[in-house]
């Protein structure tokens, strides 16, 4: 299930390290490979949000929106309240932060969220956008966004057909759970 403020907190945290201020093509290049380096991981997402491919590369279609100031309503503590409205193609943290408010984050994924940064934070957005082109579960999406399946990026990161297969099932089941608790 989609965590508005799980990923706020990821975010916020990118942005932090690129001083406060980062590109939203290179946010969103981040924030979708930390989704990635999970799955490899844990076989597991970080923030339940759903992948698509775009032209310039995969991204967390659910915080594309909330970057853009789309449809999606920030909850309470969410998205709003650590970043602030995009200022042409940049976004900047809507307040100081520290450490102690990333309590979202578990030590896995701050270790995960560290990793991607000491990788790709000296990218640019371009270069990080051109990588991001090599994933074998990118598509051409020729001006439009396709769907990025659990089990294409499981098969991407090495995983046998029959492990990709399983672990594709389990996140679609514990998504299909927690719409019904909403439900209710």
């Amino acid at each position: 299930m989609f965590n508005d403020r799980k990923v706020a907190q990821m975010a916020a945290f990118f942005v932090q390290c690129e001083d406060g201020r980062i590109a939203l093509l290179k946010l969103m290049k981040l924030l979708y490979l930390a989704e990635r380096e999970s799955l490899k991981r844990y076989g597991m997402p970080m923030t339940g949000d759903r992948m698509v491919s775009m032209d310039y590369g995969p991204v967390l279609s659910n915080t594309l929106n909330l970057a853009n100031g789309a449809a999606i309503a920030s909850v309470e503590g969410g998205w709003d309240s650590w970043i602030s409205p995009r200022q042409g193609y940049d976004i900047l943290l809507a307040r100081k932060v520290c450490d102690e408010d990333f309590d979202e984050l578990s030590k896995a994924d701050r270790e995960i969220l560290e990793h991607v940064w000491e990788e790709f934070g000296g990218f640019d957005e371009w270069k990080i956008s051109e990588f991001t082109h090599t994933f074998p579960e990118w598509k051409d999406p020729q001006g439009t966004s396709l769907p990025i399946a659990y089990k294409d990026v499981f098969l991407a990161l090495g995983y046998e057909e029959d492990q990709a297969c399983e672990l594709s099932r389990e996140i679609e089941k514990d998504k299909d759970i927690n719409r019904i608790l909403q439900s209710l």
